[in-house]
């Protein structure tokens, strides 16, 4: 083992183990908790008229979007495992990829239901409209990963040796985990930093909700585009088979698919990642029929 191979494998140990797996998974819970209850005491002392703050916000107007703040550090910690499993397991973080847009999407349906509009006029309201669009898209989103995850189950089943090409490959990936956990701390740090100077102290107001709610992630889904890319490249080394190159070329696709989702709102928004998802699955489908017909030939 060279040198470089001993301070990765180190690093990874510190960032990456299952040690510290479970004690990132435990403060990560303890602080959603907490927040939660922050959240939700904001909302009572405006409603109560203790304080008046940032009172244009609809995070700050109903008892249900308190569930927003929480969710936000459950997807924080996706994102963890999202790097935690990137070594272990391609298809895994694809699918870490795709549970994170479906929780984003969760994660503003709580905010969505504290500002529903029940009334007979329910298809000719905006909000109301985005609402039944991001329920049924979540639902749909929610199968699609159940068989995507499936898919890649069997895919598992299939890879019984593990050649050393292939370990290459996973100390490759290794690598890349470790130079993604400070760089996304980093990013995020920064995201947080930039959209607090965006409030307004005099006018009392945040910045819209759009603007919240993509907080990090579309930084985060551009980052994941060039993650894919280099993966793509790096599995020339280990594989020159047609079906495995248009496999991880497909993955990319459907990450750039979902980073797009961000730039548009509305019902293309949903649209989009939904797409992405459907267009993963398809492609981890027609792969596996490609090493089944190899396996029987």
């Amino acid at each position: 083992m060279t040198k470089k191979d001993k301070i990765v494998s180190f690093l990874f140990d510190k960032l990456l183990s299952e040690s510290t797996r479970e004690k990132t998974e435990k403060i990560i819970l303890k602080v959603a908790i907490f927040s939660f209850f922050i959240h939700l005491a904001l909302i009572y002392f405006m409603k109560f008229d203790v304080i008046d703050l940032l009172s244009n916000s609809d995070l700050l107007k109903n008892p249900i979007s308190a569930v927003y703040t929480p969710f936000s550090f459950i997807l924080i910690y996706e994102v963890y495992l999202l790097i935690y499993y990137l070594p272990k397991s391609f298809t895994t973080y694809i699918t870490k990829q795709y549970q994170i847009i479906t929780l984003i999407i969760i994660r503003k349906l709580f905010k969505d239901l504290s500002a529903l509009e029940l009334t007979a006029d329910w298809f000719e309201i905006k909000g109301d409209l985005q609402f039944t669009y991001d329920l049924v898209a979540s639902l749909l989103l929610f199968y699609l990963i159940f068989l995507f995850q499936k898919q890649g189950k069997r895919k598992a089943t299939q890879d019984t040796k593990i050649k050393p090409i292939i370990e290459r490959f996973v100390e490759r990936k290794k690598l890349i985990a470790v130079i993604l956990v400070p760089l996304f701390f980093a990013i995020a740090l920064y995201t947080l930093i930039d959209w607090s100077t965006g409030i307004s102290v005099y006018s009392n107001t945040l910045p819209s909700f759009e603007s919240i709610n993509n907080l990090f992630f579309d930084q985060f889904f551009t980052v994941l585009i060039l993650v894919d890319v280099v993966l793509l490249l790096i599995s020339f080394f280990s594989t020159d088979q047609f079906h495995k190159i248009i496999r991880n070329s497909g993955f990319v696709i459907s990450t750039i698919l979902i980073r797009m989702s961000f730039g548009v709102s509305g019902l293309i928004s949903t649209i989009l990642i939904v797409v992405a998802v459907l267009f993963g699955l398809a492609i981890i489908v027609i792969h596996n029929k490609y090493e089944n017909d190899a396996l029987n030939n």
